[in-house]
Order: structure tokens, then C-alpha cells, then sequence
């Protein structure tokens, strides 16, 4: 601290301050006043300059630690299914209860506590016997066409979507879901929060988990979707001078491995693959009809693959959508019919 004051007085017979009202009034800048106490911001004129402030606005460098947690073991994750929304496993609920105890041991009573709008976070939330918030923002990341498909699944219907994923994982999203590059877009909000929040649990899912790791430990978008982020493990991340310290906490709940490695450079190299496509072009596949993320209790979790458009029609062609009372042009490909977009109405005379 003496070193400190010692040279905030060198830095005042060097530096002049800035001139908000006469000299520098042209300058784009922002004066951050005690550290956070009051701020003065002149001239910002751009998306860039905007975000810089709304950054500086919302950290604060007072002493606070954030949890990071995966949901307990779900289905899905026992029958190595991707997506949806299903409930946890035995085991699952076994981490719950550890995930309680744990919160207990440490003493753990002004911890926030944040869930996706997801079952699995949520059942596991429902345990620890604190309140806690759903944010839909927290779901995890959409697999659009192959939600609740295993990656066997996805390779076998979709090989050609399944490699070029894997050749750019970090902006290549299969079609009706989400990139990482999307997601990290979608998660901003929950990071500028968890930096002006006090202790913050949040139970989330690997690729959100990945997300926000990412952020707190200034890893690169090229790492970022391979990140290890196991199940029944709680990350602790507590800020330090020009970094973040973790700590890793294993709860002793057996549970399967969701970790997929970064495929070899290799297979990659020698694979015939087009250009790569990212997550706002559709895919080549005839199958271009969402699959729900939601189900409601009783039904089955995991339908077969859905049917083309065509196939849904007794003579085996699909009926062109109406617009008032005209049909699309007929040179309107089938499969940009399929692909959720908005029709305007006109009348006749237009």
C-alpha cells in the first residue's frame, strides 16, 4: 500500500489530468473514479467504445469466489445422448445430496445459487434446500437437429456435418442449434453478472460451463470447446491479481465420462470435406425438421428420426405454404420451405 500512494505521487508531478470541458472535450474517454464509485464518460460514440464501458462499469475488485458445477448425471448421459431435457440418474441425485453437503461443510450461507431452465439443473438445485434462480439463458447449448442423438448417432445420419464440426467446433453449429461462438454471444450477461455478484453457485452444463471457464481463465477460442468440465466435480474460481485461482473439488459420486477429445489433425487433414459451413447455413441433409427440446412427463424422451416434409403428405409431396389466398412461386426449393423464416401477407394487387 506505502509502495502504492508512493507512486500515485510520482504520477502527478508526470501526468496532467484529463480536460473534460475545455481541452479534451473532443476526446473519447472514461474516468473511472475509486475504483468504481463514480464514473465519467465522454464522447463514446460506437458499439466498441459502448462495451468497454459497460465492462468497466460492472467489475468490481472486492473478494468473491464463483462455483461452477455441472448438473448431476442425467439419462442422457448414461445412454451418452446429447441435448434434451431429461431427468438425473441415480446417481445423479446422488451428487445432489453430496453437492448439499458440501455447500454445508464449507459454510457456504450467503452462496447464490443459479440454474438453467433445464430439469437436470434444476432437480439438482431442488436438493440443497437454498432458493435459487432459473435463467433460460444458462440452457444448454442447442443441437438443433440432433438433440438426444449420441455421436454415433450424429456420425452415422450426418457424417459429412459430423467432420466439418469437427474441423472448426468453435463456429460451426449443426443446423436449427447453436455454435460455441453463439453461445459465448448468448452467455454474456451471466458473466457481467457473476463479475459484480458476490458468492455465486452456478449449476450448469459443459459447453455453458466451458463458456464461462473460458472467460475467467482467458483461454482461446480454439481450446475453449475442449475443455475438460467432468460431471460431480465443483470448480472454484476466486479472482487474483492478474488472474484467477481455482480449485477443484471431486464429490466422490461415481458417473460416466462426457468428454469428447479434439479429434487428431490428421483425420482432419485427410478428409474430402466441402468448405466449411457455420451454424447460419443449413445443412445438406434431407432432414430438416427441429426435433422439440422440451417434453412433457410421460412421453418418451427420444423419438426416431423425424420424416421429411414430403413423406408427411399421402402422395408423397409436400403442399406449398399459402400466403393469403396465393401460393409460393414453385421455383422456391422444399428445403428453404422447411427453414423457419417469416412470411409477409400481401394482397392480390401487390
Amino acid at each position: 500500500m506505502d509502495d502504492f500512494l508512493k507512486r500515485i505521487e510520482c504520477y502527478k508531478v508526470t501526468y496532467q489530468p484529463l480536460d473534460p470541458d475545455n481541452y479534451d472535450k473532443d476526446l473519447s474517454f472514461i474516468k473511472v473514479i475509486n475504483v468504481g464509485r463514480r464514473f465519467l464518460v465522454n464522447r463514446v460514440q460506437d458499439y466498441i467504445q459502448s462495451k468497454i464501458v459497460y465492462h468497466l462499469m460492472n467489475i468490481h475488485v472486492h473478494s468473491h469466489s464463483i462455483y461452477l458445477c455441472r448438473h448431476g448425471e442425467s439419462n442422457h448421459n448414461v445412454e451418452g445422448r446429447i441435448g434434451g431435457d431429461s431427468e438425473l440418474s441415480p446417481q445423479g441425485k446422488q451428487f445432489a445430496h453430496a453437492l448439499r453437503d458440501f455447500i454445508e461443510e464449507h459454510q457456504l450461507w450467503d452462496l447464490k445459487v443459479w440454474t438453467s431452465q433445464l430439469r437436470r439443473t434444476i432437480q439438482t438445485a431442488e436438493e440443497l434446500g437454498v432458493p435459487y434462480e432459473q435463467w433460460k439463458i444458462l440452457n444448454e447449448i442447442d443441437a438443433g437437429v440432433c438433440e438426444e442423438m449420441s455421436y454415433e448417432m450424429i456420425e452415422n445420419t450426418f457424417p459429412e456435418e459430423f467432420a466439418l464440426r469437427d474441423q472448426d467446433k468453435d463456429h460451426y453449429g449443426y443446423q436449427g442449434g447453436e455454435s460455441y461462438q453463439d453461445l459465448v454471444q448468448r452467455l454474456e450477461t451471466v458473466v457481467m453478472e457473476l463479475e459484480r455478484q458476490g458468492n455465486v453457485l452456478v449449476v450448469c452444463h459443459q459447453a455453458v460451463m466451458r463458456c464461462l471457464l473460458a472467460y475467467f481463465l482467458d483461454k482461446s477460442a480454439e481450446d475453449l470447446p475442449y475443455m475438460k468440465c467432468p460431471l460431480h466435480t465443483v470448480l472454484k474460481l476466486t479472482s487474483v491479481a492478474y488472474g484467477c485461482k481455482v480449485e477443484l473439488f471431486y464429490l466422490s459420486v461415481e458417473t460416466v465420462n462426457t468428454h469428447r477429445d479434439r479429434p487428431l489433425d490428421e483425420t482432419l487433414r485427410d478428409s474430402a470435406l466441402v468448405p466449411r459451413r457455420n451454424s447460419y447455413t443449413p445443412l445438406s441433409s434431407h432432414d430438416q425438421v427441429k426435433r422439440p427440446r422440451l417434453y412433457s412427463a410421460g412421453k418418451p424422451p427420444w423419438l426416431p428420426l423425424a420424416p421429411t416434409p414430403s413423406a408427411l403428405m399421402p402422395d408423397g409431396k409436400a403442399k406449398l405454404p399459402q400466403i393469403g389466398s396465393r401460393c409460393l412461386s414453385p421455383c422456391v426449393k422444399e428445403s428453404t420451405l422447411t427453414a423457419p423464416r417469416k412470411l409477409v401477407a400481401v394482397s392480390a394487387s401487390e
